[in-house]
């Protein structure tokens, strides 16, 4: 049996913790132990913070985490749902720093068993992750 949980968020900044808050406890429940939720619940900071704010002037308005809770495996999708990023940035990143969310993808992808990056044609994109026991 799979259950399905889908959150809408606003894409303040503030709101990343309350999400991984939710998301450590539904890996808990999944049957993870306490370093895999610790993995998946650092996994999911990074495609929120990727997905609501790198790369673009400001945050975005909206975006989602669905998550497919299924025996042994958790499915994530974090995806930009927002029709603007017009939250605007206290500070804007610096030019010669290395690409920030770059990083973010690399953290992903070292803590889950399967990560894709999915860019549709409107240019919001949608990080799938998979962690499986």
């Amino acid at each position: 049996m799979t259950d399905k949980l889908v959150f809408d968020i606003p894409g303040r900044p503030e709101y990343i913790t309350m999400m991984r808050l939710a998301i450590g406890s539904i890996a808990d429940t999944a049957g993870f132990d306490i370093e895999e939720v610790d993995d998946i619940k650092t996994a999911v900071a990074e495609a929120c913070r990727n997905i609501s704010c790198h790369g673009q002037e400001g945050f975005a308005e909206l975006y989602q985490v669905e998550c497919l809770v299924e025996d042994g495996r958790l499915e994530i999708s974090v995806q930009d749902k927002s029709s603007a990023h017009s939250i605007q940035k206290v500070k804007k990143p610096c030019l010669d720093c290395p690409n920030e969310g770059n990083l973010g993808v690399f953290v992903i992808q070292s803590l889950m068993t399967k990560v894709e990056i999915i860019d549709n044609p409107q240019g919001k994109q949608t990080i799938k992750m998979i962690k499986e026991k």
